[in-house]
């Protein structure tokens, strides 16, 4: 059982009440506590030794990274982060020095993007520190994004360039909170969210969510030089445009848009974010495929991304 079919089989009963706008299945929950501008949004993720970062990793950028993720996610839902709490793990004889750099790098990244941290937890973990940070964000009501909306037709936009991320991007990731809010006041953004998972891995959310399919550009998929340069030294001759898709932890923005307003979006993206990249890889379908079409015609994608319990990322 991967992470995804987990998932399934936990979220099936899950209970609700009448504050839920959105719950499991998204980037974050969406709740409505009555006021009359804003939803609110909640988040949680988890960093882990030796699946997010190792024993090598600089402490701050450990740290800036459990807080960062959490913030990539509610920038996928179009708002923005005011409070967090965080719990972190310890194993027997952790080093305070090195702890206290860990919150130094999760403070320095709340700071900049105006968040308090205002609580949490320690607790003793055998099996190495993790961090688990807990994150409130409000949305404009109206203006909340969710995966559910794309509708057949629809232009299909990624931020940034893809793969490669271990190279460095993983820990230094910028989360697009600025962009994502200005996505959502200036056009008519119908699904979004963030790519943790590789394009492959996380386009399939949108799809399944909003009951159509896709099929992408292959020469439009924006490959990163990192992607590109561990490709030229893979002795499993590993293909740039196989690690753009499969990677992983890009934290860049997917999002899906009418046909109509995609040169409009783009033209207007040159204006206000000249330094990040925005690509239209591809348009959604009818169907439930994801396909990829290249100058010899159109193929099937039958790729994956990361998955938690399962060590098999592509097939």
């Amino acid at each position: 059982m991967n992470e995804f079919e987990l998932i399934a089989l936990l979220t099936r009963q899950l209970p609700a009440n009448e504050i839920v706008v959105a719950g499991a299945g998204d980037d974050c929950a969406v709740l409505d506590f009555g006021n009359p501008e804003r939803l609110f949004l909640f988040k949680t993720d988890a960093t882990v030794e030796g699946t997010h970062f190792t024993q090598k990793t600089p402490p701050e950028k450990t740290g800036r990274k459990a807080m960062a993720r959490c913030l990539s996610d509610v920038a996928a839902m179009a708002g923005w982060p005011s409070a967090a709490v965080a719990t972190v793990g310890l194993p027997q004889g952790f080093d305070p020095a090195m702890i206290a750099r860990i919150y130094n790098g999760m403070a320095a990244v709340a700071r900049e993007f105006g968040v308090a941290i205002v609580g949490g937890e320690t607790t003793t973990n055998p099996g190495g520190i993790f961090i688990s940070i807990a994150l409130l964000g409000t949305v404009a009501r109206g203006r909340q994004v969710l995966r559910s909306g794309a509708k057949v037709g629809d232009a299909i936009f990624v931020t940034g360039e893809l793969g490669g991320s271990l190279a460095g991007k993983h820990l230094d990731f910028e989360p697009r909170l600025a962009q994502a809010r200005w996505l959502a006041e200036h056009f008519q953004i119908h699904a979004m969210m963030d790519l943790s998972d590789g394009l492959a891995g996380d386009l399939p959310h949108i799809l399944k969510a909003s009951g159509v399919g896709a099929e992408l550009l292959k020469s439009a998929i924006p490959i990163s030089q990192a992607a590109k340069s561990a490709a030229k030294k893979s002795i499993e001759g590993k293909q740039a445009l196989l690690a753009a898709l499969t990677d992983g932890e890009d934290f860049e923005l997917l999002f899906t848009v009418a046909a109509r307003d995609a040169v409009k979006l783009a033209d207007a993206w040159k204006g206000r974010f000249p330094a990040l990249r925005l690509s239209c890889i591809g348009r959604i379908v009818a169907g439930k495929k994801i396909f990829i079409r290249d100058k010899g015609g159109t193929r099937a994608l039958n790729l994956s991304g990361y998955s938690h319990f399962n060590d098999k990322c592509f097939s």
